[in-house]
C-alpha cells in the first residue's frame, strides 16, 4: 500500500494515513478484502511510530472501512464499494490542500484554477469545459 507523509502538512500523520487509505479505495488499489500492511510494519516503512498507525487503523475500523482478524492481520472490509460521494470527499480534500499551499504562497483562487489548467494542458490532461480565467498583468 503507498502511504507518502507530508510533513509539511499541518494534518496528524494519523489523518494522513487514514486519507491515504481511503484514496487506495477510490482510485482501486485498495479493494474489499485486500489485506493492509501490519502496524509495524507500516511505522517501519514510513519511518514513524506504531502508536499512529495503530491510531490510523483504529479509527477506520471504527468507521467500518477496515476490520481486524486476530493472528490473520488487518483488511479491507468487505463490504467496501467507494462511490461518487467518496470520490467526491477525496477531490474536496486535494482542492482544499491546493488552495491551503496557493494562498500559503500568495497566489489567488482563480490563478490557482489557471495555473492548473496551463500545466493539465502541457501534460496533455483533460480539457476543462469551464473558461479559462484571465491573469491580469500586475499578477504575473
Amino acid at each position: 500500500m503507498l502511504v507518502n507523509l507530508d510533513l509539511h502538512d499541518a494534518r496528524p500523520l494519523y489523518l494522513q494515513i487514514m486519507d491515504a487509505v481511503r484514496r487506495a479505495l477510490v482510485v482501486g488499489t485498495l479493494r474489499a478484502e485486500d489485506p493492509l500492511p501490519s502496524v509495524r510494519e507500516l511505522a517501519a516503512e514510513l519511518l514513524i511510530n506504531p502508536r499512529t498507525v495503530s491510531q490510523a487503523y483504529r479509527e477506520l475500523e471504527r468507521e467500518g472501512v477496515i476490520y481486524v482478524r486476530r493472528g490473520l492481520g488487518t483488511f479491507v472490509a468487505p463490504d467496501i464499494h467507494p462511490d461518487r460521494h467518496e470520490r467526491r470527499a477525496l477531490a474536496r480534500g486535494v482542492a482544499r490542500r491546493a488552495l491551503v499551499e496557493a494562498r500559503n504562497n500568495g497566489l489567488g483562487v482563480e490563478e490557482l484554477v489557471t495555473m492548473i489548467r496551463e500545466v493539465a494542458a502541457e501534460e496533455g490532461g483533460e480539457p476543462s469545459p469551464l473558461p479559462t480565467p484571465a491573469i491580469r498583468d500586475e499578477e504575473q
